[in-house]
């Protein structure tokens, strides 16, 4: 067997990892440094080494992140079998669940409730209450916050002093109450029931204990303190757990994710082999020397400092713009410069720190006939597509009322709210029992292909059946384009065809459930014109020319990063996701700010983020050596001027 296979085009770090096969490892991964194939060589070598495929695990938090992770283990092992399994923590939780559904206390066909189910269920509840002094939003991130933490609703009721937390224990308690009358687990349960199953069932954890023998989780900055536990607990006494994370892109706090896991892990294992992965393959000499720069005053990090082998590359273009209207002509026409010189439009991105910056960018965009796409909506998330799913849903788990409310009228059957309210009660329905009937009749009939058809003929039947293919057909455009997208689900069931019924639609529904933004922004921002999405959307994500936009103290730095009402909020945060922005990028990098802005509706005067000071000068550079484009007319002047 030839031991040093898997060691082919590794550096020597990397090989160092790959090569530490027994006890804890903590990898240090900068940007761009290669840490999934580090990972996957990692993987690969244990596997050559006699390791069954099926004694390791891979978790990480993206469904885009484990596929590629699985697929280039494939790659390096052929067609040999015995494969890892690779999954993210939801996942993971979901399938111990459902395989240990009655340790766990939980039906096996039990429904994950996206954030708007769980938003409607908080709001019902907050009305019941009569109170309006908070919003769904709020108390559902407290409830969150608390479960990511691996509070229980006992604990937290018993510490309750203000009246916002005793209005959280009374709702929480209550939506307790909902998600178990429906059968159903929100994310944070995926999480929090697989750690009690662990921690309630001996004989489950031994189980999983001696199934996997070693465990691999990548992005470790970013776990939860009940992601850590279970983690911990999975690894047992062999403590054969490496651990990939890098502090500098942990942007994550506001999800619960910990910090202090991966600052901890040599004080947790004393024994663990610490390795630093430095070198960059991603980001030309002059980006990486900016963001080493910028990252350097964080003192709350493990030291590191990436380099590369590449070329210098361009200074990076700083810019001062008027307003934000400049500031987005300005991209426009650097965006339009860069694909005139060959850079492909889905290889730029612009970058920025709330949504609502998108709106003037998109304007200066449109009318420079640039191809462009805001990425933030997601598939799953579209209207028609989760019509399909919900029937789905309520065929795989009759008792969830959330999705009889929502299919009951899609589309229109004549059946009102007030006989809603009786079908889900059981009350007599009087003269509006035989659409009832015939409504449920149809649904029995999905329930059926559900369990006896192939996944995508049963998307396929469920969306003839229900109604919604005559509902959008031969209708607008619009009606069109959402026939197409329901259509589309049936291609993507098409995957679990091997699967027997019903599973192949339970895989659908998790899928659905269980997609990132992350996982969308990936597979999208391959396809069509310039990328427009916040920096935390662009973790994970690459290109060849990256714009950052809106460089302004208050903004970026957010003037939010310091509000005193959420200490858990760590205050180095807003300058590691500034760092992320910075490595995104590959060879060109734009970055601007406004003198002045629009906020609430009047003007205010602005002063440049503190980080630009950060970068020296020697670095960079103005837009082709000009002066200041508030000081030239340019695009936008002969725009304003027309209009």
């Amino acid at each position: 067997m030839d031991t040093k296979k898997h060691l082919h085009g590794l550096n020597q770090a990397q090989k160092e990892a790959v090569l530490h096969t027994e006890g804890p490892l903590l990898i240090i991964a900068g940007a761009g440094a290669g840490k999934t194939k580090t990972i996957t060589h990692r993987i690969a070598h244990l596997i050559e080494r006699g390791i069954p495929g099926s004694s390791i695990l891979a978790v990480t938090f993206t469904n885009k992140a484990a596929g590629e992770m699985q697929g280039r283990v494939r790659a390096l092992l052929g067609n040999r079998g015995g494969f890892p399994l690779v999954a993210t923590f939801h996942s993971l939780g979901v399938r111990l669940l459902r395989e240990f559904h009655k340790e766990a206390g939980v039906e096996r066909g039990f429904s994950i409730w996206d954030r708007d189910d769980s938003l409607r269920a908080v709001k019902q509840e907050l009305k019941r209450l009569e109170t309006e002094e908070w919003t769904p939003r709020q108390i559902l991130g407290d409830i969150s916050r608390e479960k990511g933490g691996g509070r229980s609703l006992r604990e937290y009721r018993e510490l309750a002093g203000t009246r916002r937390e005793q209005a959280v224990a009374l709702v929480w308690e209550r939506y307790e109450q909902v998600l178990t009358a429906e059968s159903g687990l929100d994310f944070d349960d995926l999480i929090i029931r697989t750690l009690s199953l662990l921690k309630n069932s001996p004989k489950v954890l031994t189980l999983l204990q001696n199934r996997w023998h070693y465990i691999t989780v990548d992005e470790y900055q970013d776990t939860s303190a009940a992601q850590y536990e279970l983690i911990k607990l999975l690894s047992g006494e062999r403590a054969n757990l490496c651990v990939v994370g890098d502090l500098d892109q942990c942007i994550y706090t506001w999800r619960q994710a910990e910090i202090e896991n991966l600052l901890s892990f040599e004080r947790v294992f004393p024994n663990a082999k610490v390795v630093r992965l430095e070198q960059n393959y991603r980001s030309t000499r002059t980006i990486l020397a900016a963001a080493n720069a910028v990252i350097e005053k964080n003192r709350n990090r493990i030291p590191k400092t990436l380099f590369t082998e590449g070329e210098t590359g361009d200074p990076i273009t700083v810019h001062a713009a008027l307003d934000e209207r400049y500031e987005a002509w300005f991209v426009a026409e650097q965006a339009s410069a860069l694909i005139e010189r060959g850079v492909p439009a889905h290889e730029i991105a612009v970058l920025y720190r709330e949504n609502a910056q998108s709106r003037v960018l998109e304007e200066a965009l449109l009318h420079t006939g640039l191809p462009y796409r805001v990425l933030g909506t997601r598939f799953f998330e579209r209207k028609e597509v989760k019509d399909v799913l919900s029937y789905l849903r309520a065929a795989v788990n009759p008792k969830s009322k959330n999705d009889l409310a929502r299919i009951v009228g899609v589309p229109p059957r004549g059946i009102g709210k007030i006989t809603l309210e009786k079908m889900l009660s059981g009350q007599p329905l009087g003269a509006a029992s035989m659409k009832v009937a015939a409504f449920l009749d149809t649904l029995a009939k999905i329930r059926h292909a559900v369990h006896t058809l192939p996944a995508s003929d049963a998307v396929r039947f469920c969306i003839e059946a229900s109604g919604i293919q005559k509902m959008y057909q031969g209708k607008s455009e619009e009606d069109v384009e959402r026939l197409l997208n329901v259509r589309e689900l049936a291609n993507l069931a098409t995957k679990y065809e091997h699967d027997e019924p019903p599973t192949g639609i339970e895989r659908l529904l998790e899928e659905a459930a269980l997609q990132s933004e992350q996982d969308e922004l990936m597979v999208r921002a391959d396809k069509g014109g310039i990328s427009l999405m916040t920096v935390h959307a662009a973790k994970g994500l690459e290109f060849d020319a990256v714009f950052v936009v809106g460089l302004e103290q208050g903004l970026f730095p957010s003037m939010r990063a310091n509000d005193i009402s959420g200490p858990e909020r760590d205050p180095e945060e807003e300058r590691r996701l500034f760092y992320v922005a910075l490595t995104r990028a590959r060879k060109h990098l734009f970055l601007s700010y406004a003198h002045e802005r629009a906020k609430y509706g009047s003007r205010e005067s602005t002063v440049p983020s503190e980080f630009l000071s950060d970068i020296d000068v020697r670095l960079t550079a103005d837009p082709d050596g000009r002066e200041p484009r508030k000081k030239k007319r340019g695009l936008l002047d002969d725009y304003y001027e027309i209009r």
